[in-house]
Parts: C-alpha cells; structure tokens; sequence
C-alpha cells in the first residue's frame, strides 16, 4: 500500500512582512517554524511545554525519563503561530544496566529505551528552527555539558535557559554558563512562571515566520464535515502496533517504535492527508488492566489515553491478530461506546496469520459471539508493518465520519418513527403500555436521540433496542452507536442502556 500523502491544502501565502501579519487563533496556518525544547531529564521541559502553551499537554513528574516521544503542538506564543515539541531527556549513562545479570532485565530494557529517546530527540533537533536549550540552576553536569557540546554546531538557532531559578535562587552559579560560549542567559520557572515571558519574545524575535501559509480551503465545495479533520485514536493493550500504524499513516517516524510493552507515555499527536481527507491520529500508551499498573508514569499515560477518546471522532482499537479480542479490549471499546464514539477494531499483525480460507471470517465471528453488544462495529485486518489493509481502514474510517456527521431532518424521522410503530407496536398491557408521540435527533458525533413518550418508565429495554435497530437499518447509522433519551413531558430524561 502506498503511504497516505502529507497534507496539502490550498494555501494563501502571507506576503507582509514577518512583522506586520496579524495572526489569529481562530484561524489555521501551515509551514509553521519550529521550536524544540531539549536538555537532560527532570530540568522542567515537560512543565516549561506546558507553561508556553498555557494548557496541560504533556505528562510531568519529578522521575526522571518521563517523555520518550518528541511531543509536538501547534499553538500561539506572544501572538505568534508556532508549533512546540517537547523532547526525552538526554541521558549521559543510558546503557548502564545493561546484559549485567538476570535480574538486570528492566534495567536492560530501560537503556534501549534511552537510546532510542536519545536518537529521536537529536533527530527532532536537527529539523528544528529554534533550539531551547534548558539547564537547572546550579552546577552543570557532564551530560550537560556532552549536550552542550553536541549543540556546538546548531550555535545560532540556540537559546539558552536556565530553570528553577524562582526568587533568584542560584542565579549567581548560573551566570558561569557564559563562560561556555553563550551570548545570553535566561533565567526562568517554568513551574510559577518567572521570565518566562522575557523567553517567550525572545523566541519569537529569533524565528522566521515568513514562510507561514493561512488555510484557504473552498467553502464552496466541501461541507463543514470535510473542511474538518477526521480525529483517530489508536488505543489498545502495549505492543499491539499502534506507534508502527501511526508513523505509516504520517510517513514518519515520530513515534518511538520497540518491542519493549510500555514505550510510549504521552499522546503523540501527528497529520496526514488520505484521498482529499485531512486526518489528525493520536497515537497512545498502551492500556492495561489496573492491577498490572504498579508505577504512577504509567497510571498518568493510560489515563491520558483513556482522555483521547474526548479529543476523537474515532477511535481505532488495536488488536493483536494472534490474541484476539481480550477482556481489556472490551473494556476499551465499551469506553469509547459509551461517549459515543465511532469504533473500528483493527485486527493487527494480520500478516502472521494461517493464511487458509475464512480465517477471517472465523475471527470475526468470534469477536462477535464474545463481544454481541459491539457487533455494529466494523473489523479490519490490517498489518501496520507492512501496509496491507490500511487503504480499507482509512476508507471505513471516512465513511463512519460521514454517519457520525449525519443529522435526521424532524419529519423524515417522525414518518420513518410512525412505519416502525406500525409494524412492531408497543405493548398494550395495563403496566407495560405507552404512547410514542414524536422524535428528535438532538445531536450528532455523538449520534443522540430522543423521544417522547406517555410513560417513560414504562418503555422496555427491549423496544429501545428495536428502535435502535430501526434507526441503524433504516437511517444509515450501521456502523456507529446510537444513543436513546426516553423523555415524558415535564419528566427527566431517561437514558436508554
């Protein structure tokens, strides 16, 4: 399969000077500069990330190594459009640790990880605009300073700034950093916010914003739904592709790929253009059962993951193909069904499978006799590693969006409502008996109904389900879930189950 193309929207360019372009946040740019916090672990780039963007994007923590991925976010800084990345730490004795005895498995595994961190973070700032480079007051450490001078030749894209520095504690010791080269110093918190707007100009004083493109796209040929991005989550169990899928659908590599369970922690965010779609994937960390979850870094990721699913149209649950369906990832999936939220079960690592008649068929049917409440859902074989299955995802993606999207006019569902009445009338009984006077679609992504009725309470769980039904087959909603209000006039809703 041919890797989705990156994102190429018609574009105005903006031909005013840097200087004199007025930038709104209301509005959407591209080819926006780059600005790169990095440093060793535990100086405060996840907190001075978050402090920049003025909301709480990336996970902080006082143990060191939190962020793995190069977090990235477009957002405004002193009224300019940038886009921030966040980084892991740069660590000196990453390998320590490591094939020194049995025991020594986690700590083996953990220099592996810093390696690739390492990797991904010089590679992230090698494309940078802007470096920020970020120290802790007091004295500089060797990996400090093997950083430092890895930096050497990125001198004139560096800044320079020194955290934890509220009050003007150890100031003085940090004032030594000139003695390396620097220009200039920053001394700042990112925690309460010291100088941090003395930073803030001076990155935006240092970048080049000439380049930068408003979103232009023709109103007249696409509706409100196709202008927007299709939002993806990828959730599931560690290890079930989701970092592998993530960086085929940006052709990228953003996100950390290992074989290691539990290597991404944050959401990392990324975009990608597929048949004239724009699409926005979150890649997340692995989920998995509370009980198995022992460190607070993981209890702080799974649920950051488990947020995504606000944040999406769609979530795409990741399945081991050779596991198949376990309880967690009925869990998952009845967390997105419960916000309303268009699922596709991707069943990964389909290339390792017997490749024998109706193997397919017979995992799908199994998914369904242990999980009947999802069985609108559709399921996908796919293989993130090699590409096979992802045009299919994408294309059901696009049509689910479409149903997600989709409002009932009032009388086209009230006509559609009398016919279902007609053929499966409710009960008649003394207790059971009641009167469906009209309906009305009170929202879409989420897909809500509500309809009035005589008695509320007296409407079984059963003639929900059927209208439902009727609502699926009949209204184009197959692939997403439904939700049902029974309302009685001057009576609280009652949320069907």
């Amino acid at each position: 399969m041919p890797r989705p193309e990156k994102a190429r929207l018609k574009k105005t360019h903006l031909e005013e000077a840097p200087d004199s372009v007025e930038f709104s946040a209301s509005k959407k740019y591209r080819n926006l500069p780059t600005v790169v916090l990095a440093g060793r672990p535990n100086v405060g780039k996840s907190t001075l990330f978050n402090r920049l963007l003025h909301k709480r994007r990336a996970i902080t923590d006082p143990t060191p190594g939190v962020t793995r991925d190069p977090i990235g976010t477009d957002g405004f800084i002193a009224g300019k459009p940038l886009r921030l990345i966040d980084t892991g730490g740069f660590k000196l004795e990453r390998s320590a640790g490591r094939g020194a005895s049995p025991q020594s498995a986690a700590a083996e595994n953990s220099g592996i990880i810093d390696d690739l961190v390492v990797a991904k973070t010089l590679e992230t700032i090698k494309k940078a605009g802007l470096i920020v480079l970020l120290l802790e007051a007091g004295e500089i450490t060797s990996e400090d300073e093997e950083f430092i001078a890895l930096l050497r030749p990125y001198q004139k894209r560096l800044i320079v700034a020194v955290n934890k520095t509220e009050g003007g504690r150890r100031e003085a010791d940090s004032w030594n950093l000139l003695s390396y080269g620097f220009e200039k110093v920053f001394m700042i918190s990112a925690e309460h916010g010291d100088n941090v707007g003395d930073l803030e100009q001076e990155i935006i004083s240092r970048l080049d914003f000439s380049a930068v493109e408003e979103s232009s796209i023709d109103a007249a040929h696409n509706t409100a739904e196709e202008r927007q991005p299709i939002r993806i989550a990828l959730l599931g169990k560690p290890n079930t592709g989701k970092s592998t899928l993530s960086n085929r659908l940006t052709s990228s590599n953003d996100s950390i790929v290992s074989d290691i369970p539990g290597t991404t922690r944050d959401v990392v965010e990324g975009s990608f253009r597929w048949k004239s779609r724009d699409f926005v994937i979150l890649d997340t960390a692995g989920i998995r059962r509370k009980s198995k979850v022992t460190e607070n870094i993981e209890y702080y990721s799974v649920n950051r993951a488990i947020k995504t699913i606000n944040e999406a149209d769609i979530v795409i649950l990741m399945i081991d193909a050779q596991e198949g369906l376990t309880e967690q990832d009925k869990k998952i999936a009845a967390l997105a069904h419960d916000k309303g939220r268009g699922i596709i079960m991707a069943l990964n690592k389909w290339d390792t499978m017997p490749q024998i008649k109706n193997t397919f068929e017979a995992a799908v049917d199994r998914i369904h006799f242990f999980f009947a409440k999802m069985e609108y859902a559709p399921i996908v074989a796919v293989s993130a590693e090699n590409g096979s299955g992802v045009d299919k995802l994408l294309s059901t993606a696009v049509t689910m969006y479409g149903q997600l999207s989709t409002r009932i006019e009032t009388g086209r569902l009230n006509q559609a409502l009398q016919r279902w009445l007609e053929e499966t009338p409710p009960p008649s009984g003394p207790r059971t008996r009641f009167n469906v006077k009209y309906a009305v679609q009170s929202s879409a992504n989420p897909v809500n109904f509500i309809f009035f009725t005589s008695r509320s309470h007296a409407v079984s769980e059963s003639y929900i389900a059927y209208l439902r039904n009727r609502i699926r087959r009949d209204l184009g909603f197959s692939l997403i879930p439904v939700d049902i209000q029974i309302r009685a006039s001057g009576k609280k809703d009652r949320k069907a189950p």
